[in-house]
């Protein structure tokens, strides 16, 4: 079997007083995947108590310890039980099961690549300091990467094996997408792809745990760092902003009878 196969992959969902949204979250992955994995981040509503009757691996901390922690445990719980490859959701209702089979065809199409599920699609309905904090992450992250990526911020990814070995990488909280990212891309030589879906922000369950400000500032940190630590400054810069993100639309080109969609933002 592939490691695009869903009976290979694991769909890790890190939750933290999701109530109102989980159980329909790993319903619809379920129905996709089999193989999924809820970390409960101390959460102190019914969160854990909506999903007890599923077929479901359950982690939980005890307290709370941040997204990045619990997408580490995810990671580490997938290779313990032998999966090929991760996909990520939020547990706030944000991302749609539905796409995880757009992400699986990104990654036949591109082996080896990590895959984001790019919030490029009626961007309108990202509220304006939230679109304006990505656009910044996009520019700086891209950067650490050394090629450019679309939407660094979006939490729907496909992890290949090579990625997931970076689960014990030295980051925390949101910083710890950006760091697995860049280092994916710089160290293990780990390809970039991202796949169109949709913005969906109005409806949201519950207000987002992620704080532009302070968490944009902490990432913006951690990859200056990281792009001084790799060296080769200006040349990373020009490698990442010189072309357009690659994005792979498989859906667009089923519908048109064409070539894929690519390279095109």
């Amino acid at each position: 079997m592939s490691a695009t196969d869903p009976h290979r992959i694991a769909v890790v969902i890190p939750a933290l007083n999701e109530e109102r949204a989980i159980r329909g979250i790993v319903e619809s992955a379920l129905a996709i995947c089999p193989n999924v994995i809820v970390v409960d981040d101390g959460s102190t509503d019914a969160t854990c108590e909506r999903i007890a009757d599923l077929p479901i691996t359950l982690i939980r901390h005890r307290t709370s310890l941040g997204k990045g922690q619990g997408l580490r445990d995810g990671f580490r719980a997938a290779r313990a039980a032998g999966f090929d490859a991760v996909v990520t959701m939020d547990g706030d209702g944000q991302h749609l099961a539905a796409d995880i089979p757009r992400l699986l065809a990104a990654a036949r199409r591109y082996p080896e690549h990590l895959v984001i599920g790019a919030r490029i699609r009626n961007r309108e309905n990202q509220p304006a300091a939230r679109r304006r904090a990505n656009d910044f992450a996009d520019w700086g992250i891209s950067w650490g990467c050394g090629v450019p990526v679309a939407d660094t911020q979006s939490g729907q990814r496909y992890y290949p094996s090579a990625a997931l070995d970076l689960a014990d990488i030295a980051a925390d909280d949101f910083v710890f997408e950006a760091a697995v990212l860049i280092a994916a891309a710089r160290e293990k030589r780990v390809g970039i792809v991202s796949v169109p879906i949709e913005s969906r922000y109005h409806g949201e369950f519950r207000t987002s745990h992620f704080r532009p400000v302070r968490d944009v500032a902490r990432i913006t940190w951690y990859t200056i760092k990281r792009v001084w630590a790799y060296g080769n400054m200006v040349e990373s810069y020009r490698r990442s902003h010189a072309t357009p993100p690659l994005i792979y639309d498989p859906e667009a080109a089923t519908l048109a009878g064409e070539a894929p969609v690519e390279g095109s933002r």
